[in-house]
């Protein structure tokens, strides 16, 4: 079985490239499924295809709409999401795909600082795991697929 996981949030950060990378190496038969990472392509994929707005809310409509569509079909398909809260920005669009995740019934993983425990308590409420780095990702895969843990 292959297992599709799903990386959510924080885009300006190679972590979804760190969990890949420790995926390959521990072997994991997984699949990595996530959003459109191109800042300017995500926000402008709206009226680069559709047409120009005069007003920036219906310029970021058209946008949200259309990555709502890759979103919502690989949430969906995912067998876990895991949904990263960077230091930087306040990744609302993160808070809403763990959101949909919890109400699909997906297993969902949370990865934040301590920092981000009081704003994120809700979110945390709703995971199965939380954690801080992308190698503890790797060592819940690792656990949840073949049943070994970390060394």
């Amino acid at each position: 079985m292959t297992w599709s996981v799903y990386l959510a949030g924080e885009i300006h950060t190679d972590w979804r490239e760190d969990i890949a990378t420790g995926a390959k190496a521990a072997n994991l038969p997984v699949t990595f499924t996530g959003p459109v990472t191109d800042h300017d392509a995500s926000d402008d994929c709206g009226v680069a295809i559709m047409g120009a707005e005069d007003q920036k809310f219906w310029h970021d409509h058209k946008g949200a709409k259309l990555n709502a569509i890759r979103t919502r079909k690989m949430l969906e398909d995912a067998d876990i999401v895991v949904v990263r809260f960077g230091e930087k920005y306040k990744q609302w669009n993160a808070a809403f795909d763990a959101g949909q995740a919890y109400a699909l019934g997906k297993s969902l993983i949370v990865m934040h600082q301590d920092e981000h425990q009081h704003p994120l308590k809700e979110v945390d409420a709703a995971a199965l795991a939380v954690v801080k780095t992308p190698q503890q990702v790797v060592e819940i895969l690792t656990y949840v697929i073949n049943g070994t843990l970390p060394d």
